[in-house]
């Protein structure tokens, strides 16, 4: 499994994950208090992706689209319902919906059907996201270009100041992208477990949470689903349980949101626990 792991998932994985002693009070709190009976009721939580495909069972309704164009070196969107032409982005709605199914899900289509998209359009989603007033942003993608370096960073502290908690996969490739690499996002590589409300905590960033990426089920075209294995299928497995805290406890901010994730990361030992993998 190591040798196809995606890159950065490697502190996340048997034998190299690090257990860390409970620090009282911050680790004294439980999943029942953060999220125990909530479905996202009423959190929005944006995709920003390939689009998102609302006739698949596994996501149902979407509450709001926008696409990103670049005609004529104008940024135009159309907020018009569109399709996902990849099932990447569909894929990541069905994983944050089957946690928390009653959250507002809003499609950003940033990329076309060979995952591919421009910088300038994947700014200017993420600044709609932010300026709508998004409280949870998917971003299963990134950029290593070092010219959106500057731009990206801005957004991302946008976001955190306006409480808007960015979800970032790392890269699959051993190379940093933006904006996972930033201090002010939740970045998330993978782990190879099952359960959707395991997480664990690495005390040596960038990527601070790994999440279940590996051999996921997950909902794609035409009502398929795929068994896939990317930093992409993780990151949605943290903002889907974002949305879940985020619907008991609507006034956190962000950084109180990573507080509360590393408290419950299952490689947090408390005094009358032991690691179970």
């Amino acid at each position: 499994m190591t040798d196809s792991a995606p890159a950065y998932s490697a502190p996340f994985l048997r034998g190299a994950l690090k257990l860390l002693a409970a620090i009282a009070p911050l680790d004294v709190m439980t999943a029942e208090w953060a999220w125990a009976g909530s479905t996202g009721r009423g959190v929005k939580v944006a995709v920003i992706d390939t689009g998102i495909d609302a006739h698949h069972p596994a996501v149902g309704d979407v509450a709001g689209y926008v696409s990103i164009k670049l005609v004529d070196d104008e940024i135009v969107e159309d907020r018009s319902p569109h399709v996902d032409e990849s099932g990447h982005g569909t894929a990541c709605a069905g994983i944050i919906r089957s946690l928390a199914p009653e959250c507002e899900l809003y499609s950003i289509k940033v990329m076309g059907p060979a995952l591919i998209g421009r910088g300038q359009i994947f700014v200017a989603g993420l600044r709609w996201a932010i300026e709508e007033g998004m409280q949870v942003c998917n971003l299963s993608l990134g950029s290593t270009r070092r010219e959106y370096f500057g731009v990206l960073h801005e957004l991302a502290d946008l976001a955190y100041f306006r409480k808007v908690v960015l979800v970032t996969a790392a890269n699959n490739y051993p190379m940093p992208s933006f904006p996972s690499v930033f201090s002010s996002v939740v970045s998330v590589a993978s782990h190879d477990g099952t359960d959707p409300h395991s997480i664990y905590y690495n005390p040596d960033p960038p990527v601070e949470f790994g999440a279940p990426g590996m051999d996921v089920r997950v909902p794609w075209l035409n009502g398929g689903w795929l068994t896939m294995t990317g930093n992409s299928f993780a990151a949605p497995h943290v903002a889907g349980l974002i949305a879940q805290i985020l619907a008991k406890h609507p006034n956190l901010t962000p950084f109180q949101v990573k507080t509360v994730l590393r408290a419950l990361s299952s490689n947090v030992l408390h005094e009358d626990a032991a690691y179970e993998p």
